[in-house]
């Protein structure tokens, strides 16, 4: 999952990056860790020497203009910066433009493929006629200011539509987020950084967490002495799909599936006594993977 940080020159949008990232990498693009208590708990259980949490795919935006907006069709989900810090900027009136501006990209989308696909249904065809109809009531849709997330018929695959992506907005300052300090926060140790933190929440960890939720990604894991490891889903996948997730040999020889949930290997203290109490269960390609599951997945290369 790819998730796009775009905003306004100065709105903190490269200080956002970096602090999720931990990166100034070329190219703009890094990974963020999503935060997940259970994991530390599962690598105590089987003494892991690597821990490893899922992330998500974090890319800096470029461009502007009809270039922006190309390279955000491209992406997830959006996390917008705004610039809470200079006083004068108004970030709710800066969100409402970028929506605004989504809209009408959206909208000379659609007006565009309506045009070409009402010139084609003159052939005759009848499912260019009805594309071209559903074309039309989108068309009116967009036009009343809706976004295309709002349209309830299923949309043309080739539309790659902006408004439709999940967007969650963060303000860069005083009374929001101040990622200077945040980037700060993440060069020190996890054990300094929560000692300055006492009891608040990480900012990153909770913008992390909403970018989860709102891709709809759910967390397995795969717990072993070489490496515990947690992986991201999208809910409703199977464990056919997990085993792609972790390499495409193990998908090709998928045999089965041994699935226990995380605090049921917690408690019982070891994958043999989870198994000898009957927490450990046997599952096919087809099952749908359950946020906290533990997959160990039997293959043949």
């Amino acid at each position: 999952m790819e998730v796009g940080i775009v905003g306004l020159p100065k709105s903190g949008k490269s200080t956002l990056f970096e602090a999720l990232t931990g990166t100034r990498a070329a190219g703009h693009v890094g990974m963020a860790a999503i935060p997940d208590d259970r994991l530390p708990q599962l690598a105590r259980v089987v003494s892991a020497k690597k821990v490893t949490p899922a992330a998500i795919r974090v890319v800096e935006v470029e461009g502007t203009g009809p270039a922006l907006l190309g390279n955000l069709r491209q992406v997830d989900a959006l996390l917008v910066v705004l610039d809470g810090w200079s006083g004068t900027r108004d970030p709710g009136d800066d969100l409402e433009t970028l929506k605004l501006e989504l809209l009408v990209a959206d909208r000379d989308h659609v007006e565009r493929r309506l045009e070409r696909v009402a010139k084609q249904a003159k052939s005759g065809d009848a499912r260019l006629k009805t594309e071209a109809a559903a074309l039309e009531r989108l068309l009116a849709h967009v036009d009343a200011e809706r976004p295309l997330a709002e349209f309830g018929e299923e949309l043309p695959p080739e539309l790659e539509p902006l408004t439709t992506k999940p967007l969650i907005a963060i303000v860069n300052g005083p009374a929001a987020i101040d990622l200077k300090l945040e980037t700060e926060l993440a060069e020190m140790s996890a054990e300094e950084a929560a000692e300055f933190r006492g009891e608040t929440e990480s900012a990153l960890g909770s913008v992390v967490r909403q970018l989860s939720e709102a891709l709809d990604l759910i967390s397995f894991f795969t717990a072993g002495e070489k490496e515990t490891r947690a992986w991201t889903l999208r809910r409703g996948q199977s464990a056919l799909d997990a085993a792609g997730t972790i390499h495409s040999d193990i998908a090709r020889g998928f045999i089965r599936c041994e699935v226990i949930r995380w605090d049921d290997l917690v408690e019982a203290g070891s994958h043999a006594e989870a198994a000898r109490r009957g927490l450990q269960r046997l599952e096919g390609k087809t099952y749908v993977v359950q946020d906290g599951d533990v997959l160990n997945i039997r293959f043949n290369v």
